[in-house]
């Protein structure tokens, strides 16, 4: 075994029994980490489009057995990955407890409440903006929310370092999600509560149970600096450290050292794709079009910078801006690295592409001069009030967008 796979391992063997663990009793101490995996068998990852399967009933849920109990029943549909693959990362469903009853502050009354480097998961919906800070996130990766009248599970997988957010509402039914303890290819497992299937924390499909097959709706949720958040939301809210209803060491990285190249993904099982290093940091961009995904080294730089691509006939600009720690480095969550925010947007603004480069550390576009913000707002120019129309995209390693967007293009830094 190479060294920098074994110091991955010993890293991922220690965060299970300090950060994966939960508690009924809000106690703080984690149970006994479950049962190490040593395999190394590729994942069968299913292809089947569902395609020819019969519409499903808005409104309406199938019964049948839980994938928590069992993953495969005979009575559940074709699981789209296979089971054999989704190991238990050793805590119990649950485990890792969701927090279902998120209490807020105003952005306004709590400037202090976080360091200005933090990262935060940010949420906007119909003018509702929401800061859920990477410190919490961290130790809960669920937080099931309804952010402007739209139900929400905002998600974090500390181990692939993403932010993603969905509508929590599978055939017009509404549910919420916990962490079901397992993995696939080193990512969140989630389930929900509905009907206890399995779904992959990347792609949203339930991949093992009733509803495989299903897919949910995402939502924008890009990793921010918390100062960059309170400039461009300050009438937004900010999940309170102090009421989630658990007791855990926020502020507090459980997964020392994890942010390293020369490191291995904890449980990952399967090929990898040799272009980059498995946790090398890359920005993915998924669109009607295709996908690509873009190295961090290749769209940063400086105190910020733009990128302008196009893939296939969809155009998208890339903001990046200095000021966002890493979570997933030093002991404290604000002392790591400094990895900077970043964007992603269309750049058509009434029916203009725009195009943009960077003066003194701000955004500006050729066509109007107009001033832009990393949250995409114009605060300068004949364009201010406008906003950008933030496109989803993935703050990742790249073993995990290789993982489920193989072969895609990955651009890297040249010179």
């Amino acid at each position: 075994m190479k060294l920098h796979r074994l110091g991955g391992l010993v890293v991922a063997l220690a965060i299970v029994a300090v950060a994966c663990g939960g508690d009924t009793e809000n106690t703080g101490q984690a149970p006994p980490a479950g049962p190490e995996t040593t395999a190394e068998v590729p994942p069968a990852v299913s292809t089947t489009s569902n395609q020819d399967l019969p519409t499903p009933a808005v409104g309406v849920l199938p019964d049948g057995p839980s994938a928590l109990e069992t993953m495969t029943d005979p009575a559940f549909p074709e699981p789209l990955v296979d089971p054999g693959d989704v190991l238990s990362g050793g805590p119990p469903p649950d485990g890792i407890p969701s927090i279902d009853d998120p209490v807020f502050v105003d952005v306004a009354g709590a400037l202090e409440l976080l360091e200005p480097q933090e990262a935060v998961v940010a949420v906007e919906i119909d003018g509702d903006a929401r800061a859920y800070p990477a410190q919490v996130m961290i130790w809960h990766e669920i937080v099931n929310d309804v952010v402007g009248g739209v139900p929400v599970a905002i998600t974090y997988c500390p181990l692939c370092n993403s932010a993603v957010t969905y509508e929590r509402k599978v055939r017009g039914v509404e549910t919420t999600f916990g962490t079901s303890g397992r993995l696939f290819a080193s990512a969140l497992v989630m389930y929900d509560r509905a009907t206890e299937s399995l779904w992959t924390h990347f792609d949203g499909r339930a991949v093992i149970g009733v509803l495989a097959g299903d897919r949910l709706e995402p939502i924008a949720s890009p990793l921010m600096a918390w100062a960059d958040f309170r400039s461009a939301f300050p009438d937004g809210r900010v999940l309170d450290p102090s009421a989630t209803g658990f007791v855990r060491d926020y502020g507090r990285n459980p997964y020392v050292g994890y942010d390293d190249e020369e490191n291995f993904p904890f449980l990952f099982r399967g090929p990898l794709d040799d272009r980059a290093r498995a946790q090398q940091r890359v920005v993915g961009v998924a669109l009607d079009s295709g996908a690509r995904a873009y190295a961090l080294d290749a769209v940063s730089g400086g105190e910020a910078k733009a990128t302008n691509d196009v893939i296939g006939d969809e155009p998208f600009a890339i903001f990046w801006k200095a000021g966002q720690s890493t979570a997933l480095e030093d002991d404290s969550i604000a002392g790591g690295r400094d990895v900077g925010s970043v964007g992603v947007f269309s750049p058509v603004v009434d029916g203009e592409t725009l195009t943009f480069t960077v003066a003194g550390g701000d955004f500006v576009d050729a066509e109007t001069s107009s001033t832009w913000t990393v949250a995409g707002e114009a605060i300068d120019g004949p364009l201010t009030g406008s906003r950008l129309e933030r496109i989803a995209h993935l703050d990742t390693f790249w073993f995990a967008w290789a993982t489920y967007q193989p072969g895609t293009e990955l651009v890297e830094a040249t010179g």
